[in-house]
């Protein structure tokens, strides 16, 4: 289904796609602080997009930027700069634009250190067809739930010979479990009717069938929603053609933003923002390049911004 429907798969959520996580505070003024982690190459620009978009709406938001590079810690471990490590813990909440993976940089993914940071071991993943843009396939409404700390995303790989280099997918019981109980309760609590294991325990009988247990069992626990199981296979990254020419389309990040709000309760502000966006996009009148357009980031930026103000 790659490129056949919008994807949040771009969805950027750091905080708020922890189970665990709990709501940051609200301040006197109602405000509510998020840690904004613009992130790499067309990072900045889509961040700056939604932070406008934001303000539009009047999300009581007050944005808490940190930068994010690897840095080695006592021991010589990798991890991330400290305030950006402080203002999460405070915060709870945080959105991030896409970060880069240089191969053969010397340290870890960026994106993996953060999971591995905050246990964030629930990438949630919507897939939605959005009306006035046309793809291959019509009416997509579905959820991808990942687990996001263990298999390949373990990051445990070593060099046995030259030449030959062994990656180990780790899977253990609880995670197992812990991410189909997320997937059940998220099912439930969003009226999705039903929940699909996908998997490769045809092939990966260990590893993949110690998941697709614990998916079953968990799946008799929940008599409300239909469980099913499927065989698998996987997308936006930093883009850095087209970094610093206003091109990029932030709708991604911006539909990761509104999960974020109605995450922290903020529902008016996150419906508010979803039907200007979809409103924009229905009507091509202004869409950025990849949906058909010939409009600039900061134009279809300032098209929604306009439908959220003649809202009010």
């Amino acid at each position: 289904m790659a490129g056949n429907a919008w994807r949040s798969s771009l969805s950027r959520i750091v905080g708020a796609m922890k189970a665990q996580a709990l709501h940051s505070r609200p301040s006197a003024r109602g405000m509510q602080t998020v840690t904004l982690i613009p992130g790499d190459g067309i990072g900045p620009e889509i961040s700056g997009a939604v932070v406008k978009i934001f303000e539009a709406a009047q999300a009581p938001i007050q944005w808490e930027e940190r930068n994010v590079t690897a840095i080695k810690g006592p021991g010589g471990r990798w991890m991330i700069p400290p305030e950006a490590k402080e203002s999460m813990d405070r915060s709870k909440i945080g959105l991030k634009g896409p970060l880069k993976t240089p191969i053969a940089a010397g340290h870890p993914s960026m994106n993996l250190l953060l999971r591995k940071t905050f246990d964030l071991y629930a990438n949630v993943r919507p897939c939605v067809s959005i009306e006035g843009y046309k793809t291959p396939y019509t009416n997509v409404d579905l959820v991808t739930i990942r687990e996001n700390t263990e298999g390949e995303y373990s990051g445990i790989e070593h060099v046995i010979v030259d030449g030959v280099v062994q990656s180990i997918k780790l899977i253990t019981e609880e995670a197992s479990r812990r991410i189909a109980e997320y997937a059940f309760e998220y099912a439930r609590n969003n009226q999705r009717t039903s929940v699909t294991a996908v998997h490769k325990a045809n092939i990966m009988r260990m590893s993949d069938g110690l998941f697709l247990k614990q998916c079953r069992e968990v799946a008799e626990n929940f008599k409300d929603v239909k469980f099913t199981e499927m065989y698998l296979d996987t997308v936006h990254g930093t883009a850095p053609d087209i970094a610093g020419l206003d091109l990029a389309n932030p709708t991604a990040l911006l539909l990761s933003g509104v999960m974020m709000l109605r995450h922290m309760g903020l529902h008016s502000h996150g419906k508010k923002i979803e039907a200007a966006c979809f409103d924009t996009i229905r009507e091509k009148k202004v869409l950025t390049k990849d949906l058909g357009g010939n409009s600039k980031c900061s134009e279809f930026t300032a098209e929604i911004c306009r439908r959220i103000q003649d809202m009010d």
